[in-house]
Order: C-alpha cells, then sequence, then structure tokens
C-alpha cells in the first residue's frame, strides 16, 4: 500500500530527539515545515543533550516530554495526539553494546515493542529507524533492502529484532510501519563518543587519537541533514510495510577519515595512535540506496568534504567538554575498569 501524505498540517511525534540525529531532523523540520509541529520525548540518557535544540525553546511548534519510550501509559497518552511517530530513540553506542548489552535490549526492543503495541491501538503512522549494521560486515557489493541480517555485535543484533517485531505487527495487525536504515552520519550536535567528532575533539587538545586496528575499517558516510531530508520523503511518501536504504555512496576507511579532518585542523598526524581493535568490528558497510532514490526520487545534496569542514567548524563554534565521560575518551571505551 501506498501512502501519500498530503502535508497541510501534521503532528509529529519524535522520540530520542536530544540525541544527534534526532535533534537534526527535529532542526530540519522546523525550519523547512512550519505547518509542522513537534512533541520529542527523550529519556536524557547519554548522548542526550538539551543544548541540541536550544534555539528552539520558544518555538511554539517544539514541545518536550521527560520520558522513557518503554513507558506505555506516557507514550499512550503522546502517540493519541499526535498523526506519526518517528523513532529515534535508540541506545547506540557499539562499544557500550559489548560492555553492557542489556540496556540496549531494554531500550531498542522493548521501546519497539511499546510503541507498536500503542500503534495497533490507534492505527497511527509508524516509522522506525534502523541501521545498516543489521547486515553485518561485506566483503564485496553493497545490501539492497532484503540482504539477510548478520549483525555482529549486541547493537547491531537489537535493531535487527526491532526491524522483525515491526514487520511482524505488519502482517499480523496490519498497521501502518516503514524501515529506514543508514550509513554513518556526520555533521553538527554529534556525541562525542562517535569518531569523527571524537577526533576533532582530540584534536582540539592536541591528544592522542585512538584509531582502532589499522584503520582500515570502511564506513559509508553520509551528511546528517540529507539522511533527515530521506526519512522526511520516507514519512510522507514511503509504502507500508517496506523497507529503504540511505546512503551517499560515500565509502571511506577511518584513518582516511582522520587524516582528512587533521588536515582541516591544521594537525600533525603525529596524533594518530594505533590501539587494540574491538571485538567483532566489522570491516566494511555498504547500502544499495537505488530504491529510495527511484521510488521516492530522493538524492543526497552533501559533498563530503564541504561537509566534513562544515562539521568541524560547528564544533570550533560549539565546543563544550561538560559532559564528555572520560570512558568515552579511552582508547578501548568496550573494556571494562574492574
Amino acid at each position: 500500500m501506498l501512502r501519500v501524505i498530503i502535508c497541510t498540517e501534521m503532528r509529529l511525534l519524535v522520540t530520542g530527539g536530544l540525541g544527534f540525529i534526532g535533534s537534526n531532523f527535529i532542526h530540519y523540520i522546523l525550519k523547512n515545515y512550519p505547518n509542522i509541529s513537534v512533541t520529542n520525548i527523550d529519556a536524557e540518557l547519554s548522548g542526550s543533550n538539551h543544548e541540541n535544540l536550544s534555539e528552539l525553546k520558544n518555538s511554539s511548534n517544539y514541545h518536550f516530554v521527560k520520558g522513557n519510550i518503554t513507558n506505555k501509559i506516557l507514550m499512550e497518552k503522546l502517540i493519541v495526539n499526535c498523526d506519526s511517530v518517528i523513532n529515534f530513540a535508540a541506545e547506540s553506542f557499539v562499544d557500550k553494546s559489548i560492555l553492557d548489552p542489556n540496556q540496549f535490549l531494554v531500550s531498542n526492543i522493548r521501546g519497539t515493542y511499546t510503541i507498536l503495541e500503542i500503534i495497533r491501538k490507534y492505527k497511527k503512522r509508524f516509522i522506525q529507524i534502523s541501521t545498516d549494521e543489521v547486515f553485518g560486515s561485506l566483503v564485496n557489493g553493497s545490501a539492497d533492502e532484503e540482504y539477510r541480517f548478520l549483525p555482529s555485535n549486541p547493537y547491531a543484533a537489537t535493531k535487527a529484532s526491532a526491524e522483525l517485531l515491526v514487520n511482524s505487527y505488519v502482517k499480523t495487525y496490519d498497521i501502518d510501519c516503514v524501515i529506514t536504515r543508514c550509513t554513518n552520519n556526520y555533521g553538527p550536535r554529534q556525541f562525542y563518543e562517535k569518531l569523527i567528532p571524537k577526533t576533532i575533539f582530540l584534536a582540539f587538545q592536541k591528544k592522542k587519537i585512538p584509531i582502532y586496528g589499522k584503520g582500515q575499517n570502511i564506513r559509508d558516510w553520509i551528511f546528517v541533514d540529507d539522511h533527515c531530508d530521506a526519512v522526511y520523503q520516507v514519512l510522507l511518501n514511503g509504502k507500508t510495510g517496506e523497507s529503504y536504504n540511505i546512503s551517499a555512496n560515500n565509502e571511506i576507511n577511518n584513518i582516511t577519515i582522520v587524516e582528512k579532518i587533521l588536515e582541516i585542523m591544521g594537525e600533525s598526524t603525529d596524533l594518530i595512535e594505533f590501539v587494540e581493535d574491538r571485538p567483532g568490528h566489522d570491516l566494511r558497510y555498504s547500502l544499495d540506496s537505488s530504491k529510495i532514490r527511484n521510488s521516492l526520487n530522493w538524492k543526497n545534496k552533501a559533498n563530503f568534504n564541504d561537509g566534513l569542514e562544515k562539521t568541524i567548524t560547528w564544533f570550533q563554534n560549539n565546543y563544550n567538554g561538560k559532559n564528555i565521560k572520560n570512558v568515552i575518551l579511552k582508547p578501548t571505551p568496550w573494556k571494562s575498569d574492574s
């Protein structure tokens, strides 16, 4: 079933909107579509940052609710008053999932289940935000939407599980759900645990920048605004029960990313320090995004080098290290201190 929303007025419930992608999505929506109102529910866990949305505190189209998506009573009150739900809420730091998988099971699986149960009752539209990591490491080629799941870490396994749960609810209960999977995002407001902001932060301080293994792990990088635009196109025109891969066809290995950042910042590559690789570290991710490009006429706009310079400039102008825990900056954050 192809569902087309005529966007004259819309009430969105965004989960996890204080995080990196969620906050950028809210900025994208309220900047470009003044007829849309957004309610943001966020549990204020690691990765959440109110400063990401501080510019919107006086906006009449934005409302924040503190809460967890596993809270069925609260979620029901919010969902009944919205038109669509977009689920960005997730524990997503892979290294942390290796150290403590339980919180990933709760947020990424139980949280999705809670939303689905309410969606089933009130017949709302639901967009589940997933990841390319569900497919695991690819030696050759790119994964399309029908590629098999082969997750390599607890985080990826919980996201794959959530996808299977969503699909089962579509088939069993005939509800209106669509799944998106995206490659590695970069851009403003990203939490410092991730490669690009962590590299920028450490380079600011002229501290050693840890690179797992030999830095040969390949990711397909997309500027966060392009991801937000793709999610919006899926919200409007995505086909119920379908999934859409989102990528910029921009595969780069980690060492090249770090070297580019240091070059732009005028810092020496002597800051690079190769460290022990993490367990289950996939070598290469790659998505085939032909489906969303052909069926929804979406295309990415950002040039990688321009986007990277924009990202570095944003962090230079908005640097704030007060919320950074030492464990995030450890060379091997998946290891316990005990």
